[in-house]
């Protein structure tokens, strides 16, 4: 399985880049600094490397050109992912190594192409395989795109899987309305919160019984629990 690692001080941004990369068959990693991204890099070895240019401990530059640096990494795949949109930071991003730079706010389908295509052009070959998640009445195949709740099949529209899958892979943890518009909407969109609500509601109505794992957290948002 390709492997990944996100180098990224926000959370936030990681989260949904891991959720992302995921449902595209990708294995993640990632650190929140530069030190322990590098050191991360240096033993994991990954195929691509996702690298935020601001980053606490060392930045993403000084990262990069330790990468270039050392036998083991200087022919990893790096893109830059930063909120510094100037072209000199672009210019100096890719004249120490970067393949790509990309600018926040950005498309999440148009970087997993950067990717595939970044991957594509070192020879990596992409594998997409993700397991089923299995519960005690409810099994999500993110392969087959199938749910299946009490033994029967269940019909979703995209966004009703993609919402079930995300919380369910990420089960137990809660989601603030506005981190699953990020999430499963993607990062940039303009979705009013009360979408959420209306797909969380008919989910519980076709999964029957199995909709009681969609819990409400009053004042937060929403969990998958496997009660």
């Amino acid at each position: 399985m390709i492997k990944i690692l996100i180098i990224e001080d926000e959370r936030d941004i990681v989260q949904a880049l891991e959720y992302n990369l995921k449902k595209e068959g990708f294995e993640t990693h990632h650190s929140y600094d530069g030190i322990n991204g590098l050191k991360q890099a240096t033993e994991l070895i990954p195929d691509l490397v996702l690298l935020d240019l601001m980053l606490p401990g060392m930045d993403g530059i000084e990262l990069l050109k330790a990468l270039k640096h050392d036998r083991r990494t200087e022919n990893l795949p790096v893109i830059m992912l930063t909120a510094k949109a100037a072209e000199t930071d672009k210019v100096v991003g890719l004249e120490v190594g970067a393949d790509d730079y990309i600018t926040k706010p950005f498309s999440m389908r148009e970087l997993i192409a950067r990717i595939k295509a970044i991957l594509k052009r070192y020879g990596r070959k992409i594998k997409e395989t993700r397991s089923a998640l299995k519960f005690a009445d409810l099994e999500i195949d993110p392969e087959k795109h199938s749910v299946r709740a009490a033994g029967r099949s269940v019909e979703l529209t995209a966004k009703e899987f993609a919402l079930l899958l995300y919380l369910a892979e990420n089960k137990e943890r809660v989601f603030g309305r506005d981190r699953l518009l990020d999430s499963v909407w993607s990062i940039s969109s303009e979705v009013e919160t009360r979408t959420v609500d209306v797909h969380v509601r008919r989910l519980r109505e076709k999964l029957g019984r199995a909709g009681r794992h969609l819990k409400t957290v009053r004042g937060v948002g929403y969990k998958f629990s496997d009660v």
